[in-house]
């Protein structure tokens, strides 16, 4: 990826709704070009364009991160429960878990039932353990490109 691809990427980071002329003219480039490389960006899947909400704001009352201990093919185990709407982030990891997974449910009825009757439910999930979500106090994604 070439450092005006880059640019483009921080300028929609800071802000997602940032006018394709206005992106332009901060990275050296026509509107045109611009739209051009983020579709191209979009299509490749190295970024998206999304909004961020405030769990709490929307209905979802209880988040939590989920470290699961898997026994055998730990990339399908990652497939089942990303396909799951309630897991927000799944990732393969190193150390005491196999897999961190952050849930994101309406209260904690709901939490237990996907811990409990789905993602437990799950070939090959070994263990779970629960880091239930007292307060959000920060929630970002403008690491930039560095």
């Amino acid at each position: 990826m070439d450092a005006v691809s880059l640019a483009i990427i921080e300028q929609l980071q800071e802000d997602g709704r940032r006018p394709y002329a206005a992106i332009g003219k901060a990275v050296g480039l026509s509107e045109a070009a611009v739209r051009q490389r983020v579709q191209k960006l979009l299509d490749q899947g190295v970024m998206q364009i999304v909004a961020v909400t405030d769990p709490l704001t929307v209905g979802f009352r209880r988040q939590a991160m989920v470290g699961v201990n898997v026994e055998g093919d730990v990339e399908a185990v990652a497939d089942a429960l990303a396909a799951m709407s309630e897991c927000e982030y799944v990732v393969m990891t190193a150390g005491s878990f196999d897999l961190m997974v952050e849930i994101v449910c309406e209260d904690d009825d709901h939490l237990l039932e996907v811990i409990n009757k789905r993602i437990r439910a799950v070939p090959g999930v070994r263990s779970t353990e629960s880091f239930v979500y007292l307060k959000l106090k920060k929630q970002t994604y403008m690491w930039g490109t560095r």
